[in-house]
């Protein structure tokens, strides 16, 4: 068997392949159903009860790396936003928060309302630093409103945020639906007009993969 620089013995690769196969199902099965059992999990990765217990002490241990690994991609999805106009940061980081949650929004909300939101604080902080330095400079800029401290309108913001996904959780929503909601509360707590929303989000995703802009087009027009 291989071993590491230290020294120490790396782990047979069939253990990492059962290891990623049970987070792969966890993600499936609790993103279609947040309360589903333990055996469900196991069934779709193919695994024995004796397997999963060689990897997780317990369904909650699973549970809370799968919430770590969705807030890590979340921070990964916006690590790379920019833009010199901070209202169009602001657009493409909640464009590419609902890519990442859409799949698994029932999931991501019971983890954001729930107790496993401490636990993920670290994976999330350089998210809420650049939502932060964001706001930050949109305020400095005359971009954003001028009403309230930095920190208080970037809370505020993460609270809108988190309130859509509230709202994808109950009613089913589609891409483009969830992008222009996102982008269209966000930008709205942050002292935009729907008129404003709609210019910045025709313009500052039309060149990526999340562009809701037509959603935008009726209201523009009425």
């Amino acid at each position: 068997m291989a071993t590491t620089q230290s020294g120490e013995r790396a782990p047979r690769r069939d253990a990492a392949e059962n290891r990623a196969a049970i987070l792969a199902a966890a993600r499936t099965v609790l993103g279609g159903d947040p309360d589903a059992p333990l055996d469900a999990i196991v069934a779709a990765a193919g695994l024995s009860r004796r397997a999963f217990y060689g990897h997780f002490a317990s369904r909650d241990e699973l549970r809370r790396e799968v919430a770590q690994q969705g807030a890590a991609r979340v921070t990964a999805a916006v690590q790379d936003v920019s833009h010199p106009d901070s209202r169009v940061v602001l657009a493409r980081i909640g464009a590419r928060m609902w890519g990442e949650v859409e799949d698994f929004r029932v999931l991501a909300q019971r983890t954001i309302r729930g107790p496993l939101l401490d636990e993920i604080g670290d994976a999330l902080a350089p998210l809420r630093e650049l939502l932060l330095a964001t706001v930050t400079r949109g305020i400095e800029n005359g971009e954003l409103r001028q009403d309230m401290a930095p920190d208080t309108l970037a809370r505020l913001i993460e609270g809108a945020a988190l309130a859509v996904l509230d709202e994808a959780a109950a009613h089913q929503l589609d891409h483009a639906s969830g992008v222009a909601l996102v982008t269209g509360t966000t930008l709205g707590v942050a002292g935009l007009s729907w008129r404003e929303t709609a210019e910045v989000v025709a313009t500052g995703l039309a060149d990526t993969a999340h562009d809701p802009a037509s959603h935008f087009s009726l209201s523009k027009d009425s």
